[in-house]
């Protein structure tokens, strides 16, 4: 009887770690370890309608608010996908892990000991799936194949809890039209820094139809946790990877390039209706995960719980940019409730300078280039075209949400300039240890003065193999088309732009194709 009841102790620890670590389908909230469905949406800001924003309707999306958390101070650690794609899949700021090049050509493992969220999740028992195609990571191991164990949740063993990652990417300038639900002009509100014309008011309400389709298919996914009995152990987050594909908004600093939509959704952990005003960032959500499914990582992670103490109490939250493709430029901020600063460490190069994907993604960016060019905008719409930027931008949210009047310069401000500066330099050498801009990357020197030819897009194409643009990046030359060039990439995209919901016309082109782009499209046609 004493072997009996001291083999009958022995399997008592056993017992308990078999019935905390795994899940069956339809169990209770509570009774078992969490699943976790993130959904990622690609380049966009806080526009739905559970946000506020007029013209649009996402009812999915909406639906997912009333029954958790809406985030309404969110923000992405980096305005472009591959290194907030690499801080979200870490925990951890781009910089400090080395990923804070946006298209890094030399791809290194993570430092410091840090693993990526899927394999820390892996270890700790749950089933890892990738359900789309998209990782974007500026470090390696960075393939699907790598990072993740599947490709759908259904793939896991029985009762074995998932962590699955989704992305949709409609929003990604693609662009298309909503024939079931298609938007007037009329119906929707442009920030002051956008000229008002029906041009950009189409353009404006395209992204607002392709964000009602993308709303549809999260309604799917989350059908489908409902009809699997999953939706009552599965925590649910919903998030954009940066913010809006408009020429003031991916790949800068301003809240339209950083704040991004953030739901979280936990049945009987979280109560429903609920509207956060707390600073959060997107890397938070990396934390929360792993603190529900009970797994510490090695090394302690710059995001924080959600749900904790930390995020209640944080003042600041802080954002990077540094290269994006080949074009060269570096941007840290500070952002608190009331204010924003920017730090332009690039402050000799124009906000506008030659990036190869906006010129031939971005309507809007012929249409005000024209409208500068010609002297027909306001002092709030002209400044984004400047030849230079301010070394310090500062923003009182308070009377100037949309970010367009800078009082670095003011007295009036000069304490909270004093300290937000402090802050951040405190935040780049010891958080992220910011590497800067080496005299490499400002290509001093590099290229001729002027541009030869009548736009930007051509001499790189001609010249491609005759500089290292990987090293150089692209030059700085600006304005970088002539203002007939302009005109004619805005006579290409208007019947685009202006297309009926039903077509299936296809996106023009307004720029020069590359030798190594017409290599790739002649691989894929053989």
């Amino acid at each position: 009887m004493k072997r009996l009841f001291q083999n009958l102790l022995c399997l008592i620890p056993l017992i308990f770690v078999i019935d905390t670590s795994t899940s069956c389908h339809g169990e209770e909230p509570g009774t078992a370890r969490p699943n976790i469905l993130w959904i990622t949406i690609e380049d966009w800001s806080a526009d739905l309608s559970c946000y506020g924003t007029k013209g649009l309707h996402t009812p999915h999306v909406d639906q997912l608010a009333s029954e958790g958390i809406r985030y309404e101070r969110a923000f992405t650690t980096s305005p472009v996908c591959s290194t907030s794609r690499s801080a979200m899949m870490t925990g951890f700021h781009q910089n400090y892990i080395r990923a804070n090049q946006h298209r890094e050509y030399n791809k290194q493992p993570l430092p410091h000991g840090i693993k990526p969220i899927p394999h820390l999740l892996k270890d700790g028992g749950y089933f890892t799936a990738l359900m789309s195609w998209k990782t974007d990571c500026n470090f390696v191991p960075n393939t699907k194949e790598e990072l993740f164990e599947g490709g759908d949740w259904s793939e896991r063993a029985p009762g074995q809890p998932f962590f699955a990652r989704i992305t949709f990417g409609g929003t990604h300038r693609a662009w298309n039209r909503d024939p079931e639900r298609p938007i007037d002009i009329a119906d929707v509100e442009l920030p002051p820094y956008y000229v008002d014309t029906p041009f950009v008011r189409r353009d404006w309400a395209n992204g607002f139809e392709q964000m009602q389709l993308v709303d549809r298919e999260v309604g799917a996914i989350l059908k489908r946790l409902e009809d699997e009995g999953l939706a009552d152990n599965t925590i649910v987050f919903f998030i954009g990877d940066h913010g809006r594909c408009h020429i003031r908004g991916k790949q800068f600093l301003y809240d339209g390039g950083i704040r991004i939509p953030m739901i979280m959704r936990w049945p009987g952990k979280v109560q429903p209706g609920q509207v956060d005003d707390s600073m959060v960032m997107s890397i938070d959500i990396c934390a929360t995960i792993l603190d529900a499914a009970g797994v510490t990582p090695p090394v302690p992670l710059h995001g924080a719980n959600l749900l904790g103490d930390e995020v209640a109490k944080r003042e600041y939250v802080f954002a990077a940019r540094d290269k994006m493709d080949e074009t060269h430029d570096a941007m840290r901020a500070i952002r608190s409730k009331d204010y924003k600063l920017i730090l332009n460490l690039m402050p000799e190069r124009p906000w506008c300078q030659y990036n190869r994907y906006k010129e031939s993604s971005y309507p809007v960016l012929a249409e005000m280039n024209v409208l500068h060019l010609t002297g027909k905008l306001t002092p709030e719409q002209d400044r984004f075209f400047a030849p230079t930027k301010p070394q310090v931008e500062l923003f009182d949210l308070r009377q100037d949400p949309h970010e367009v009047h800078n009082v670095a310069d003011d007295p009036t401000y000069q304490d909270v300039k004093s300290k937000m500066l402090a802050e951040l330099e405190n935040w780049r050498t010891n958080v992220i240890d910011d590497q800067g801009v080496s005299d490499e990357f400002r290509a001093v020197g590099v290229f001729p003065d002027h541009c030869p030819t009548a736009t930007v897009d051509e001499w790189t194409v001609a010249n491609e193999t005759n500089y290292d643009f990987e090293a150089s990046g692209w030059p700085a030359w600006y304005p970088t088309r002539t203002l007939e060039e302009w005109q004619k990439a805005r006579a290409a995209w208007e019947p685009w732009v202006f297309r009926d919901p039903e077509s299936k016309m296809k996106r023009p082109s307004v720029s020069v194709e590359t030798k190594k782009a017409k290599k790739k499209a002649a691989r894929m046609s053989r």
